[in-house]
């Protein structure tokens, strides 16, 4: 019995056009090697698209690929994950669903106890039980793990399967320590493979019991962090119940870090423009400045190196600035008060560094926008009265006449 495990595809994610174009391949990478293996079925589990709505494009290549496992005979199973939900509700996998390119295995009703009975999805070929818990945003999946009625599935005989997608506590990375996660205890014990998804790393282990708790990583990195710690996407085969990582390997990587501590500008675009010189040929270029400089960031001729290096052959650049402060804007160290007497301290500490009017002026104005941009939509008021009405109080506050 041979089984492929994905999670997180994303596809359509990626606002920069070549890396969305990775992206996709990516997936389509993952759906050959499925094929090639001839796996007996695909599981996915959760955020097959990047956003509830896709993109023809987008739902367009999915089809395609989900259309090739189907007339190979290699049924998938899919779980909607956090990403895959519109706010009714609604997600396209139902749509893929009713054209019969997947089955979705999130399927339960309510005991008499108020209690969640699963479903399971039992795969024809291999004799497989298959079932699993939808991804929602914001941990509000965590109540549909309360609620489980763990006994009848722990009941239930045979090879059995479960997919998730949430964040474990005991298995979740220091770096994502904010990340709602459930306990592994949610999880119903007894079966032979836990389909995870949402954390986007590659992980094996066994715990309390449950053997098989993988997360098999996304099938590309989603942002510049993940290309810098990932470097490339992953999905999982699972063979007699062991599974094996299959790294997707595209464009190399290239990591360039400038440090600006201490530095003027020109200190730093010379560095910088000297690491231009490095062999970005047809790679991933992830350039990542940090530090205190002498003088405004934003000074700083980042366009240009940007352009040096792609035309030095680099297939994409992407640059990250936000990690570098200036000796201008001082951090600002507080006691413990109330908002509105922080907010006064640091309109004070910071009023004359930005010099509009006088120091004094600039601070009643900053206070007076402050208190404007602080209102809060009211009850049933629609986006745009409420932005006509933020609007409106910053224009009287500036002096802009209507």
């Amino acid at each position: 019995m041979k089984f492929a495990h994905l999670a997180d595809c994303h596809i359509g994610g990626w606002r920069e056009p070549k890396l969305r174009e990775l992206n996709t391949l990516a997936f389509c990478c993952a759906i050959d090697t499925c094929i090639k293996e001839q796996v007996d079925f695909v599981i996915i589990a959760g955020d097959l698209f990047n956003t509830a709505f896709p993109g023809v494009d987008s739902l367009a290549i999915a089809t395609r690929k989900l259309r090739e496992l189907h007339d190979n005979n290699i049924p998938v199973y899919a779980i909607p994950g956090s990403h895959d939900f519109s706010p009714s509700g609604r997600t396209m996998l139902d749509v893929l669903e009713e054209a019969g390119l997947l089955t979705n295995v999130s399927r339960g009703v309510a005991n008499e106890d108020g209690s969640l009975k699963l479903l399971f999805t039992i795969d024809k070929k291999t004799g497989t039980k298959i079932t699993g818990v939808v991804g929602k945003k914001g941990g509000l999946d965590s109540a549909y793990y309360a609620a489980l009625d763990r006994a009848s599935l722990e009941a239930e005989s045979g090879d059995k399967i479960f997919v998730f997608h949430a964040a474990l506590a005991e298995l979740k990375p220091a770096d994502l320590s904010l990340m709602d996660a459930i306990p592994v205890s949610y999880l119903p014990s007894g079966f032979r493979y836990y389909a995870g998804g949402h954390v986007h790393i590659t992980h094996s282990q066994t715990l309390n019991n449950r053997e098989n708790i993988v997360y098999p990583g996304p099938t590309f990195p989603n942002n510049m962090t993940e290309l810098e710690k990932l470097g490339k996407g992953f999905f999982v085969i699972v063979e007699n119940w062991v599974p094996r990582t299959i790294a997707i390997e595209q464009k190399r990587i290239v990591q360039l870090a400038c440090d600006c501590t201490n530095k003027t500008l020109v200190q730093v675009f010379e560095e910088a423009n000297k690491m231009c010189e490095t062999n970005v040929n047809d790679a991933i270029v992830l350039f990542r400045a940090i530090g205190k400089v002498q003088g405004r960031p934003s000074d700083i001729q980042w366009k240009e190196i940007t352009a040096k290096l792609l035309s030095n052959g680099a297939y994409v650049v992407l640059l990250s600035t936000s990690g570098v402060t200036s000796s201008e804007f001082e951090e600002v160290k507080l006691p413990h008060k109330r908002q509105d007497e922080l907010e006064t301290l640091l309109i004070q500490e910071h009023a004359g560094k930005v010099v509009l009017n006088n120091k004094e002026a600039d601070a009643v104005l900053s206070a007076s926008l402050l208190n404007v941009l602080s209102l809060e939509k009211e009850e049933a008021e629609r986006s745009f009265d409420f932005e006509k009405r933020l609007k409106t109080g910053v224009d009287r506050v500036v002096g802009v006449d209507e």
